[in-house]
């Protein structure tokens, strides 16, 4: 009886994992395949104009997205001056002082703002912004992308303070350190790399949103980095020429898409490579 058990507990423990790998795998295919075809149709089109020209008018072939690239850095940079000091700070909150019901509102209005739909947030940042500006600008689509962000990070800084053991905040209080100075000089920069992460993951999602910046930043054809008018961005040139009918225009949207899937991974390297061995051992 004793034998049949130990293989019975042995046989379920190998269909497990084997069902776990086979999930794992699954889950792969999508990213695979994005990674595939982006690779194989952009890259063909990634040329030195596509780094340094202005988009050509309607039937001329070449040029490039220099426009595009930069403001997307830009709107980008943008929402993370808005969102990334509300953001950490929301969440440092919702960690260390958020156990009442002043958090627990925080917590299910963070969620709800996380589910809504990004052209609800473009729509409200066009009301908020544009109508009272009377044009549209880079500064909208920073608002529109920053509101985006923020939810991300404040859920993730949460998460990732509460595994800070609480064995650090009970020795810095001990010696008579200030709970705010505890939460900002210890428990964050323990958890500083995890932050970084949920980071990364707010503005992976903020580079790659269209229809916000349909409804705020708009688009330009043309080279402008005054924040008070109308930006390009790579996403809506990547969407309005993946619907043209012109074979050169699909090429240079495949070619969009590979420039934004790198610079978000160069951008994730970069970051994880700086604070891996900076904050490795401040659990020790």
């Amino acid at each position: 009886m004793d034998n049949y058990r130990f293989h019975f507990r042995k046989f379920t423990s190998l269909f497990m994992f084997t069902l776990c790998g086979v999930s794992v795998l699954i889950a792969l295919v999508p990213l695979v395949l994005i990674f595939y075809r982006t690779v194989a149709f952009g890259f063909s089109a990634i040329n030195w104009d596509f780094f340094t020209q202005m988009p050509k008018p309607v039937g001329e072939s070449g040029g490039g997205l220099a426009n595009a690239i930069v403001g997307t850095m830009i709107l980008v940079g943008l929402g993370s001056c808005m969102s990334l000091p509300v953001g950490i700070m929301a969440g440092i909150y919702l960690a260390e002082y958020g156990d009442n019901w002043f958090g627990q509102s925080v917590r299910f209005l963070t969620d709800v703002l996380n589910g809504i739909p990004s052209i609800v947030t473009g729509v409200v940042a066009y009301t908020v912004v544009v109508l009272p500006m009377k044009h549209f600008s880079a500064y909208a689509g920073g608002v529109a992308l920053g509101i985006l962000m923020i939810p991300t990070i404040t859920r993730t800084t949460e998460e990732i303070l509460r595994t800070v053991p609480h064995s650090l905040r009970e020795a810095a209080l001990a010696l008579g350190i200030p709970r705010w100075k505890t939460s900002l000089q210890i428990v964050l920069r323990t958890a500083m790399s995890g932050v970084v992460t949920g980071i990364l993951l707010a503005v992976a999602r903020a580079a790659g949103e269209t229809a916000p910046l349909l409804f705020t930043a708009l688009n330009n054809r043309f080279w402008n980095t005054s924040m008070n008018q109308p930006m390009a961005s790579l996403t809506v040139f990547i969407y309005n020429y993946a619907v043209s009918p012109f074979d050169d225009w699909i090429a240079q949207a495949w070619a969009g898409t590979f420039v934004l899937m790198t610079l978000i991974l160069l951008l994730s390297l970069t970051v994880r490579l700086a604070t891996r061995n900076k904050f490795a051992g401040n659990l020790l």
